[in-house]
């Protein structure tokens, strides 16, 4: 049996000399390109901001003239400052009407809004808790109603209301307002990520009824809910034109926007009411932006609840 040797003394070290690195490829400058696309980005984002803003700023300037400076100047460009003698002339103008009116709509859009939240709310919540039977089939007819235009059902409503004797009052913009499908939707969603189930069944063994249980333990935990269904609800009601046409007579119940359209269909007969129409426009849009501002915290806290789950 032979072995094998290996004289050490004879192997060769490995060689020592230092070996020059090849030319490194340059890295692609991206810092460049980044600062490129956020620029493009942002020049994009103030573009579509002043187009958004730009009526908004018109109908500001606007509102501080008079007649003779709304037809004697640019649309941007600035008269004398008559916005309080404008606001003044709005609100005593026909025996102050632009304020009846302006209450009609609190009461239209508050109103009905908070009861169309709650309602939409305590749907959702019975979606997602209580196991019925045909609730996915009762839940997809329900959703059916996010197809149909409202001026569709209008008529109908108008029909209905009718024969109910709500027609030509408040009953008639309100009632209609109630069943909110979007609002249930939403409401149904929150409630899947909100409320655990295993609260509800901790508060039923409590002895809690299924109403305290809604009031007291689900209600409190769907507040971002609460705030998103509302603001949805107030801004459709506040801007809702054609159900009030169709159903209300009596110029004493019209809401605010119907009031100016009424308005601007006699300006040939009453030319004075340029300037007042153009105020009213502008004190029309403030109570929507007071409640975005007021209520952007809990409403963007809700749209981005399940971002992160």
């Amino acid at each position: 049996m032979s072995t094998l040797t290996v004289d050490k003394t004879t192997r060769q070290a490995p060689d020592s000399t230092p070996r020059h690195p090849g030319p490194r490829r340059a890295r692609p400058r991206t810092g460049g390109r980044i600062l490129a696309s956020k620029a493009a980005v942002n020049g994009l984002l103030v573009l579509v901001a002043l187009y958004t803003l730009m009526p908004l700023t018109w109908l500001l300037l606007a509102a501080t003239k008079n007649n003779a400076d709304l037809f004697g100047r640019p649309g941007f460009g600035l008269g004398d400052f008559n916005l309080f003698t404008n606001l003044g002339d709005l609100f005593t103008y026909n025996d102050g009407i632009f304020g009846r009116w302006l209450l009609n709509s609190f009461v239209y859009s508050v109103l009905g809004s908070l009861a169309s939240t709650l309602l939409s709310l305590g749907a959702g919540y019975a979606f997602d808790s209580y196991d019925f039977p045909g609730k996915e089939k009762l839940y997809g007819f329900l959703l059916l109603g996010l197809l149909v235009p409202a001026t569709v059902i209008s008529l109908p409503m108008y029909l209905l209301a009718s024969k109910a004797g709500l027609v030509n009052s408040y009953w008639a913009v309100l009632v209609p307002g109630l069943v909110s499908p979007f609002g249930v939707y939403l409401s149904r969603i929150f409630s899947e990520g909100y409320v655990p189930g295993e609260t509800l069944e901790a508060a039923r063994v409590d002895g809690a009824g299924e109403l305290r249980i809604f009031g007291s333990v689900a209600l409190p935990m769907l507040a971002p809910a609460f705030v998103t269904v509302f603001l949805f609800a107030f801004t459709s009601s506040w801007n809702n034109f054609f159900l009030p046409l169709v159903m209300l007579n009596d110029h004493e119940l019209y809401p605010v926007g119907l009031g100016l359209f009424n308005w601007n269909a006699t300006l040939t007969q009453y030319p004075e009411q340029y300037a007042l129409l153009i105020t009213g426009s502008l004190v029309s849009v403030l109570p929507l932006a007071a409640a975005f501002l007021c209520l952007q915290r809990f409403w963007r806290s809700g749209l981005t609840a399940g971002a992160v789950k």
